[in-house]
């Protein structure tokens, strides 16, 4: 099928590096792997952070010209080359889909959407029209598809609503947690750190908020474990970084390695080269770099935020600890720092897990259900 895809939110070749981008894209190469060919239908961005209703109103009419345009393009085409569907990834009362379901209707074909949520408090108030088009586009979905459990409670009844579980791309973690003896002599010959010590690893933009929370959380959490060896890796930069390094202070800082933003291509060689990977995950959805720390064979440590239970296999890739608990959160590192063999049997399992989350795994699982929402599309239209 050729795929018009949209990310409200953020387009997945926005410049500056996140969650939510990496996810659309990782939505874009599973659809590629299951043999779609995709277009990025528009690159409009209708989050209002706010509550502007002149704003919002000036989004919804912008995105109503984005679509009519979309489509008499699309139409101007030959048959064959125009979309058979419209895919939007990630919507809610802030960043609505302003322009996928007008697209979808006038050209007459299926719209979907994966990772919709609902929060109905906003009902009334600022971002009443937000919410308004979200109830409308999920109304209209021949598919809606949930990335994260914790969303399903707040989605109204739908006719096809579908799970599928948290994904990326492991084999690069899986390639490089094979060589992991290699990446770590290089990096305890880059860092100077003692490979005989326990490495606690975390990834995370610098970021004000939630980000900024965890940090500060893990920090105070390690300042309890200072009877123990262990030498903590932080990769990550951002706007936030004056208020990480503060939250850090109170640790000696030959314990600490900064080793700032790196690329997505030389990640995997830090995660196999750590022993125990460490996260709060202050309001987490449910992270991705839990998964691909999994991934790697790493065993994890995390709150039990959100959605983070849905990629942690507890007690197999790791152990989870109740949200806000750093009481809780500090003993679950403490156990697993002092029993190297327990985090070997964590090592095994996490790869094992892992599996379920796989791009291959996402692919096939999405092929069925644009399928069957088209096959149904078409069924009800005839």
């Amino acid at each position: 099928m050729r795929v018009a895809f949209y990310a409200p939110l953020k387009p997945p070749d926005h410049p500056v590096p996140s969650g939510d981008r990496l996810l659309a894209g990782l939505l874009q190469s599973a659809l590629r792997r299951a043999g779609h060919e995709v277009e990025l239908a528009c690159r409009l961005r209708s989050r209002e952070p706010k509550g502007d209703p002149g704003r919002q109103e000036r989004l919804r009419s912008l995105g109503a010209r984005l679509a009519e345009r979309y489509a008499a393009r699309c139409r101007e085409r030959p048959a064959a080359r125009r979309p058979d569907l419209w895919f939007t990834y990630h919507l809610y009362y802030k960043a609505p889909d302003w322009v996928g379901p007008l697209a979808a209707r006038r050209l007459g074909i299926p719209y979907v959407v994966a990772e919709a949520s609902v929060a109905g408090k906003r009902a009334d108030g600022p971002w009443a029209a937000g919410h308004q088009a979200t109830l409308a586009a999920l109304e209209q979905a021949a598919a809606v598809i949930a990335l994260n459990p914790a969303d399903l409670p707040g989605l109204p009844p739908v006719r096809r609503l579908h799970g599928l579980p948290p994904f990326t791309d492991l084999a690069p973690f899986r390639a490089a947690a094979a060589e992991r003896t290699r990446h770590r002599s290089a990096l305890a010959a880059s860092c100077a750190l003692d490979p005989d010590q326990p490495w606690l690893l975390t990834v995370a933009m610098m970021r004000h908020g939630d980000k900024l929370a965890s940090y500060r959380a893990l920090a105070e959490a390690l300042g309890g474990l200072a009877d123990l060896a262990w030498r903590l890796l932080i990769v990550g930069d951002g706007a936030a970084r004056a208020e990480v390094e503060a939250a850090f202070g109170g640790l000696p800082r030959a314990r600490l390695r900064y080793l700032g933003e790196r690329p997505a291509g030389a990640l995997p060689a830090v995660f196999a080269a750590a022993d125990l990977y460490a996260w709060p995950a202050v309001n987490e959805a449910f992270g991705m770099a839990l998964l691909e720390a999994q991934g790697s064979g790493l065993p994890v440590v995390a709150g039990r935020y959100g959605g983070v239970a849905a990629v942690v296999a507890e007690n197999r890739g790791g152990l989870l600890t109740p949200p806000g608990d750093l009481g809780a959160f500090g003993a679950a590192l403490r156990a697993l720092i002092g029993d190297p063999g327990r985090r070997a049997a964590l090592r095994a399992g996490a790869g094992e897990a892992a599996a379920a989350h796989d791009l291959d795994a996402a692919a096939g699982a999405l092929d069925a259900i644009l399928r069957q929402a088209r096959d149904d599309f078409h069924t009800a239209q005839s």
